[in-house]
């Protein structure tokens, strides 16, 4: 109770009504102005209360969407790089995949004949005015495969080939096929050269001396050894890939059935060429004329021992 309560108290006491009116308004007036006070507090209070709690649900939701931002950099990040990982390696998988496929391709095919093959999805024949051709095949094949197991004999003659594969790379020839015990291969394509007859029959020096010292090795062993006979010849030829499935580079002409007779007509141990390689190498190898001998379908012809 205020002042102006208790004089409006006492005034109605002494029945003088209209001064404890008077007083009583004035109690009401100072009540009134303080519950507008505290009203006005309470009103502030809540309203300064809402604006903090409005700010501070912004600045949260603000934190949310930072850290939304935040979180899908950074998933986006993860994934970029998972998937450029995976694209890494599959690019290198490709490449590695097509890299063996054209070390396959090279395996098989002569590297110009591979490349018009990528190129053109074809290889057209081609003529080749002067190669030099050779046959090798070992001598008795057939008895020696009666007495010797299959699988020593494909081994042994794995060995042999692969001994010559190796001779024909260091010479620069290109080796044609294998057909059973024969060895076939040709110098001056398909790249032309000039030096194909010298380069062959240096070949056929190296892979007469590989066989007459894997010889000596097999006999000091106790076991069967092959014994070789070597026909060169030189002439044209056509040379190309036939066939679309286990396609291979090949060469045709009657140089090849020539080079075939000089192989037939040798001894073992030696190597037998033609009047036309004799032609090409006299001068730089020691060659023994055999005189003409009489060759299937082909009649007499020179032929020449390389000693």
């Amino acid at each position: 109770m205020n002042m102006n309560e208790s004089l409006s108290s006492l005034y109605a006491e002494m029945k003088d009504y209209n001064k404890a009116l008077e007083f009583y308004k004035k109690a009401m007036d100072v009540k009134f102005a303080l519950f507008n006070e505290k009203m006005d507090k309470e009103i502030i209070s809540k309203t300064l209360n809402f604006e903090f709690e409005k700010k501070d649900a912004i600045a949260k939701k603000e934190l949310e969407r930072q850290k939304i931002v935040r979180n899908g950099f950074i998933i986006g990040t993860i994934i970029f790089l998972v998937l450029a990982v995976i694209i890494f390696i599959s690019l290198r998988k490709t490449a590695a995949a097509k890299r063996k496929s054209d070390e396959l391709l090279l395996n098989i095919l002569p590297e110009a004949a591979a490349l018009e093959l990528k190129k053109t999805g074809h290889c057209a024949p081609k003529t080749f005015s002067m190669v030099t051709v050779m046959l090798a095949d070992i001598k008795d094949f057939t008895k020696i495969s009666e007495k010797v197991s299959a699988e020593l004999l494909v081994n042994e003659l794995n060995y042999c080939f692969s001994a010559f594969d190796d001779i024909m790379e260091r010479h620069h020839i290109e080796k044609i096929k294998t057909v059973g015990d024969a060895y076939m291969c040709a110098g001056g394509l398909p790249t032309l050269n000039y030096t194909h007859a010298f380069d062959m029959l240096s070949a056929a020096i190296e892979i007469k001396d590989f066989i007459l010292n894997r010889k000596k090795e097999k006999i000091a062993k106790g076991e069967m050894a092959f014994e070789i006979r070597i026909g060169i010849h030189t002439g044209p030829v056509v040379a190309g890939i036939v066939g679309t499935n286990k396609f291979s580079y090949d060469i045709w002409g009657d140089t090849v059935n020539i080079a075939a007779r000089m192989e037939q007509s040798c001894q073992p141990g030696h190597i037998n060429i033609s009047h036309t390689t004799y032609d090409l190498v006299k001068d730089k190898f020691d060659c023994i004329h055999r005189g003409k001998v009489h060759a299937k379908n082909k009649g007499e012809i020179d032929m020449y021992f390389v000693s």
